[in-house]
């Protein structure tokens, strides 16, 4: 990412974190205080938060305390898995009005809808980065294999830390003591 107003163009997309998924993944409850951790550092960067919750009306909404963390938050349900999938209503409300050229994804399933919105966002032509400590599976080893065909299709692959560090570039940022007490605090 680059080092001037890295905020300009980046959107934070949560999906799908709702308990049901979150009960089903390994280490769900870790995923969900990373995620916490994403988005507290992107509202404090100026970066956009987005969420995605897959058909809502079956499986429940987004976990509240996730949402707390961001006034007026941006939901979207799907029933595609990917959020960018063409023609789909949250492609259209996640991108409409928005110069999002820079998508940080975060949340569940790895294998399932992040993997499918990551390579759909390439294809919208967007840079993306998936936050690996802040995604999670049923199967690590699916999750894992997902990761690594993600990369090398030219998505970063990167802790939420180090994503977020180099938004900082230094600790002359305005946000670098508020950063350092959340990494503390969701350590």
């Amino acid at each position: 990412m680059k080092a001037a107003k890295p905020a300009d163009g980046a959107l934070l997309l949560c999906l799908d974190l709702q308990p049901v998924f979150l009960r089903a993944v390994s280490n769900g409850g870790q995923v969900l205080r990373r995620c916490q951790f994403a988005v507290a550092a992107a509202r404090g960067l100026g970066i956009a938060v987005a969420f995605t919750e897959q058909v809502p009306q079956k499986l429940g909404a987004i976990d509240p305390a996730l949402l707390a963390l961001v006034e007026a938050p941006a939901v979207h349900a799907k029933e595609a898995f990917s959020a960018l999938a063409t023609g789909s209503h949250a492609r259209s409300l996640i991108l409409a009005g928005k110069a999002v050229e820079h998508l940080i994804l975060c949340g569940v399933e790895t294998p399932v809808c992040v993997y499918q919105s990551a390579v759909d966002a390439l294809q919208c032509g967007l840079s993306v980065t998936v936050l690996a400590d802040c995604v999670g599976a049923r199967r690590e080893s699916d999750a894992r294999v997902c990761l690594e065909a993600l990369a090398r299709a030219g998505v970063h692959v990167l802790p939420a830390e180090t994503v977020f560090y180099s938004i900082l570039g230094g600790a002359d940022h305005p946000f670098f003591r508020a950063y350092t007490e959340l990494v503390k605090e969701y350590a």
